[in-house]
């Protein structure tokens, strides 16, 4: 039985070491099976100090793989990257600073062992901020009515999977990924458990704001509740327009000298406006969206895989690999 750890890194140069040999005395422990490590370096801007931490694994274990990433493409694009180069019967997916501790992987594998497909590891106390803690519960509460995720189910980036929700997954290829809408696509025979979450040991939070949002952003992808709440809420105003309306010409039949309300037909206007340009947003997002997806719009870029005792290489679109030589164009030598 093969087991492969996806960990996308991040500005990790100081903690990922500690991760993978900590992960590597776990499975020691748990005598588990087999296990590799797909580690992808999402363009850490660290002047290279993550890419040199990463090459120094692969120097020291032969069961180590580093994918390196052109430009940064976000966590869930990362480990999508990762799911593309892992080989193992069952994937796991850690995060890089230690907050996922190894020491939590034998509940994991416990609960994926009585038959599901997908087990999540989730924090009944979490060591985030506050205003980070607030997004999570923000985008729970929107994953279940925007892609009807059970109610039941918490989720987070610590989770496993079997071998064929990774093979179904990997063939989503659009640039915008939300994970939990890929893997709901697939099954919904998923469990989560609770498993304890560490202080994260170096650093803070590679997350922004406006990661935070650009994140949440692209569960739009997978449902099109928005597009239909539009419609629900066209029809309701619709029909409370109707009705003022018909009790304006009423009013007016009953008492014609009543004089006309400008401050409130002003009010109706801007805010029937704003609802129309909000929905139109909304649509020109999903038409947008389709737009980049027609043009082929990367979800992520590999620059190089390394691995012990082979050249730094690239994978090609039927699988084969090819080398990275020293003063030749690669995309030439693509070509050929």
């Amino acid at each position: 039985m093969l087991y492969t750890v996806v960990i996308p890194c991040y500005k990790s140069s100081r903690t990922i070491r500690k991760v993978v040999e900590e992960t590597m005395e776990q499975f020691e422990k748990m005598k588990a099976g087999e296990l590799e490590f797909v580690l992808v370096d999402d363009c850490s801007p660290d002047d290279g100090a993550t890419v040199r931490a990463l090459r120094g694994l692969v120097q020291d274990y032969d069961n180590v793989r580093v994918v390196e990433l052109a430009k940064n493409a976000g966590q869930h694009n990362a480990t999508m990257a990762g799911l593309n180069y892992a080989s193992g019967d069952f994937i796991i997916s850690m995060d890089d600073d230690g907050q996922t501790s190894p020491t939590q992987l034998p509940k994991l594998l416990a609960e994926i062992k009585k038959g599901y497909d997908i087990v999540y590891g989730y924090y009944p106390h979490k060591q985030h901020s506050k205003f980070r803690n607030w997004g999570s519960r923000f985008n729970q509460w929107t994953t279940r009515v925007l892609l009807d995720k059970p109610k039941n189910m918490k989720t987070s980036s610590f989770w496993i999977i079997r071998r064929f929700v990774r093979d179904y997954a990997v063939q989503y290829r659009s640039a915008y990924t939300h994970l939990q809408g890929v893997f709901l696509r697939v099954t919904r025979n998923i469990s989560c458990i609770p498993v304890e979450h560490f202080r994260r040991q170096e650093g803070q939070s590679g997350y922004t704001f406006r990661k935070l949002v650009q994140l949440w952003s692209n569960i739009i992808g997978f449902s099109i509740v928005p597009l239909r709440m539009a419609t629900v809420l066209g029809n309701i105003f619709a029909a409370v327009g109707l009705v003022g309306i018909i009790a304006v010409i009423v009013r007016k039949l009953v008492r014609p000298v009543t004089a006309i309300g400008w401050p409130s037909i002003m009010v109706s206007i801007f805010f029937f406006s704003g609802l129309i340009l909000m929905f139109m947003g909304l649509i020109g997002e999903y038409i947008g969206r389709i737009f980049l997806g027609l043009c082929n719009n990367p979800q992520y870029v590999v620059r190089q895989i390394d691995e012990q005792g082979k050249r730094p290489y690239l994978v090609n679109e039927d699988g084969q690999q090819f080398e990275l030589k020293k003063g030749v164009d690669w995309r030439k030598e693509r070509e050929t």
